[in-house]
């Protein structure tokens, strides 16, 4: 009797329509050909047919795939017991020590979600609460995350989420097409506030504006923003979740490079190296204010095994010394990019800090016309090509490099000379 067998190719189309089968068309996959992994080390990700992938996107595993020593201690807690936040434990209260030696003195307080999303919804009520305000400030192509709150604050999410009539757009940093359209825009945002006679609550963004493109303000561009903005009184809540964790190199958090102290921090996914652990950092008046009023809960949010895998990301961003090696390979791409630049058309920009660079692809480089197509294009041809990459912006013309913070210069190398080829491969279609 023969054996059937089924390839590995049939084997994925069968699990992407059993997906779409009971998950619904609302999920989203990455790639025209979905990835299909099966493990993870490091920097790397393998499909079922063994086939290696250079991850060059991946935030959330921010100390690697699989790290040993945050797999080591979610094993150990989990074996040992998993409860949630209304009881007394060490592991929430051992972490949140640590952590605060992170921060700026005045952000003094830790309250531990599950998610990024809920660390943000957190913020905006402390600050509504707080303020009596209502008025939020994003920016235009801004995620902050999927409840409907912020939906409401995440135009990115696209033109099927309603944008609340408190919520004032304003353009994000970008110096390579609109030097000077940030200052100017919170200024208008603060005007139409006061003539509709809404009381500001909060300015909320991303500290490099990476669903924006991947920005960096002029100095003091950002500490002007928030002066103004406490000066209407409001607050400025920093969203930590993609820049955090000395992703940028230059400091721990994406705020450090703005010379600013925010009033409340969102922290997220790759605090726990995609352990459900997220968290809100802030000055202990404001959770105090919040907290005689409002009863809040999380009640997994903090449990002992997430604390324990955040810890040992925390440790290991420090031994491995991650925030220095994405300062210096960080460089080492920008450099390397910026070499690529002069030999392909389609580089028309690249910017970020650390490890987290967006390049930005332009058809035209006189009239810097978004190459939209040939964003999507590339993101598809570096993945058939085993290294993954995405696209972002509201032209989805922007290359967004991100890779987890063990990226070394080796892989940097492997990168740069894959995106050589590809740029090269699709500028001749």
């Amino acid at each position: 009797m023969t054996e059937v067998t089924t390839s590995p190719v049939n084997a994925s189309a069968e699990l992407l329509a059993r997906r779409q089968r009971v998950l619904g068309q609302g999920y989203r996959l990455f790639y025209q050909e979905p990835l299909h992994p099966v493990r993870g080390e490091g920097v790397w990700l393998f499909d079922a047919q063994g086939k290696r992938y250079l991850d060059v996107y991946n935030n959330v595993a921010s100390v690697g795939h699989c790290h040993p020593a945050v797999v080591d201690a979610i094993a150990r807690q989990s074996a040992q017991l998993n409860t949630h936040t209304r009881y007394l434990h060490h592991a929430i209260v051992d972490f949140a020590e640590d952590l605060l030696r992170e921060f700026p003195a005045d952000l003094d307080n830790l309250m531990l979600t599950c998610t990024g999303s809920e660390a943000n919804d957190l913020a905006l009520r402390i600050a509504r609460h707080v303020t009596g305000g209502t008025g939020v400030i994003v920016t235009r192509w801004a995620y902050h995350g999927v409840t409907s709150a912020l939906a409401e604050l995440s135009p990115s999410l696209g033109d099927g989420v309603t944008r609340g009539n408190y919520v004032k757009l304003i353009d994000a940093p970008d110096n390579y097409r609109q030097p000077g359209a940030f200052l100017a825009s919170v200024q208008a945002a603060l005007a139409e506030m006061r003539a509709e006679g809404i009381r500001p609550a909060a300015l909320l963004f991303d500290t490099i504006f990476s669903s924006d493109g991947v920005f960096s303000p002029l100095a003091g561009e950002v500490a002007q923003a928030v002066q103004w903005v406490r000066d209407a009184g409001g607050l400025f809540i920093a969203d930590e979740v993609q820049p955090g964790f000395g992703r940028t190199g230059e400091a721990m958090w994406g705020f450090a490079r703005h010379q600013v102290v925010p009033d409340l921090v969102s922290l997220g996914k790759p605090m726990g190296n995609g352990h459900p652990i997220a968290g809100l950092v802030g000055k202990s008046a404001l959770f105090a204010a919040f907290g005689r009023d409002v009863s809040y809960f999380n009640t997994f949010g903090g449990n002992p095994v997430s604390c324990q895998a955040a810890h040992a990301v925390l440790r290991v961003i420090r031994e491995e010394q991650l925030q220095q090696n994405a300062l210096w390979v960080g460089h080492c791409l920008r450099e390397g990019l910026q070499a690529l630049a002069q030999h392909h058309a389609l580089l028309g920009d690249v910017r970020g800090s650390g490890l987290f660079v967006g390049a930005e692809l332009v058809s035209d480089r006189e009239n810097k016309t978004p190459a939209s197509a040939e964003a999507v294009a590339v993101v598809n041809t570096m993945r058939q090509r085993g290294v993954l990459i995405s696209a972002t912006g509201p032209a989805g013309n922007i290359l967004k490099i991100r890779p987890p913070l063990v990226f070394r210069e080796e892989h940097a190398a492997l990168f740069l000379d894959t995106l050589d080829a590809v740029l090269t491969e699709v500028a001749q279609r």
